[in-house]
């Protein structure tokens, strides 16, 4: 009788690349160069969580045949793209907005509780050969965490040009965390 526990090759495949897309996103946004500016600090922080969530979607497309999941996954994909092009081209003229060190340090605080519960619930998101569901899991705190990391720069002075980019960060996130949770309950799965 075979053991139905033991992850197959394609898992494990699977999951090898999964993690060393989370560690290499852990370590870039640990290690962005930040500055006294809110607005460059979001920005340097925010490009390798999106770049990841690139990268974790292009992990799903190349095991999965369920169409809703590719779907979402190219969705996904294609909007990460869009907001570091965004981002990106924003960089400069946000950089130049100077936050003070007390607004600096209670802005900074929040991002690192944020990002080490995201860091946290990705590195222990279930494992199975249910690879769909597996994706779908790993997409809920790495969405949760891009919608808070967007909240909290609104609560601080940032670039005139930066408000537009958070809120459209927030609500697509959202927006897609609704479609993951559909899907999971679809597949009979528990969001969380």
């Amino acid at each position: 009788m075979a053991n139905t526990y033991l992850l197959s090759d394609e898992s494990k495949h699977y999951l090898n690349c999964y993690y060393q897309i989370l560690d290499e996103m852990i370590q870039a946004v640990t290690t962005a160069r930040l500055t006294q500016s809110i607005s460059h600090n979001f920005i340097v922080q925010m490009i390798p969580h999106h770049r990841a969530g690139e990268r974790m979607c292009r992990n799903i497309l190349e095991v999965s045949n369920d169409r809703p999941v590719r779907r979402l996954a190219q969705q996904i994909a294609a909007q990460r793209a869009a907001d570091i092009q965004r981002m990106e081209e924003q960089l400069p003229a946000c950089a130049q907005l100077l936050n003070p060190h007390s607004d600096l340090r209670l802005y900074q605080r929040r991002v690192e509780l944020i990002s080490r519960e995201m860091f946290t619930r990705m590195g222990a998101s279930p494992e199975s050969n249910y690879l769909n569901a597996v994706f779908l899991r790993q997409m809920v705190p790495h969405h949760l965490g891009a919608v808070r990391l967007a909240q909290n720069a609104l609560r601080h002075e940032v670039s005139t040009a930066l408000p537009p980019i958070l809120r459209s960060i927030a609500d697509t996130q959202r927006r897609e965390l609704r479609q993951i949770c559909a899907l999971l309950r679809r597949m009979g799965c528990q969001t969380r």
